[in-house]
């Protein structure tokens, strides 16, 4: 019993963490777009996410993007294709792209032109994965599939193509559109629209959206199986 019940507490630790994930995500851009309002008396948006670097919200953005670094870069996950645990190589790569977002800050005047080009790339790999992370990771499932796991995947797929969408609009605004114009605020909707994306795919794997009834006992399998017993890496997704 009292093992069980170690066990539940796990799930429930790991299954919450993935949802802290997700509301990081989602909050994110309005805690910015707010904070710089309201503490800072801002009279407009900012051009970008990644803006918000140079203004008085920087902390909040450093905190937010080193938060979400430190559980991509520890997340174990559970997969096992060609015996190369994906989800854990994926996630690792996100959380150092995520750290590189952070340390390489959007170019303003004054600085060298490479640390936008590191920020853009960062920032673009970093969508990149895990959007494909959302649509063919998250997706996996067990033979028998249910209901709500296939609710559950239209989501992932829907989360993962508004990622994917948004970083190509992105890319050609900044490639094609009047990106002098200060006022506008259009890469900062579209990030915040990717984000919202992030933010929904890791709440729904985080059991908020669209779970089964038997969900927990499921994780209880496959977080036990990858952080209690020592041949995690020989298991299967139940996901």
């Amino acid at each position: 019993m009292e093992s069980n019940a170690k066990n539940q507490n796990l799930i429930y630790s790991y299954l919450a963490l993935r949802k802290a994930v997700g509301l990081i995500g989602i909050l994110l851009p309005f805690t910015l777009m707010l904070g710089l309002f309201l503490l800072f008396h801002a009279d407009r948006i900012l051009f970008s996410i990644s803006q918000y670097y140079h203004s008085g919200m920087r902390d909040v953005l450093v905190g937010a993007l080193c938060g979400i670094a430190l559980f991509l870069f520890f997340y174990r996950g559970y997969d096992n294709w060609e015996k190369i645990n994906w989800d854990k190589w994926i996630t690792n790569a996100c959380g150092f792209l995520a750290i590189g977002i952070a340390l390489f800050p959007a170019t303003e005047k004054g600085q060298a032109d490479w640390v936008g080009v590191v920020h853009l790339i960062c920032a673009s790999l970093f969508f990149i994965l895990l959007a494909c992370y959302s649509m063919f990771v998250f997706t996996r499932s067990k033979p028998k599939i249910t209901e709500q796991k296939k609710k559950r995947n239209k989501i992932y797929v829907a989360c993962g193509a508004v990622m994917f969408i948004c970083l190509i609009v992105i890319l050609i605004y900044l490639k094609f559109g009047n990106t002098e114009n200060s006022k506008s605020c259009l890469v900062f909707w579209l990030e915040t629209f990717a984000l919202f994306a992030f933010g929904i795919s890791w709440l729904t794997k985080g059991g908020t959206i669209c779970p089964d009834i038997d969900d927990n006992k499921e994780d209880e399998a496959s977080v036990t199986a990858c952080y209690i017993q020592p041949d995690c890496q020989e298991k299967k997704s139940p996901f």
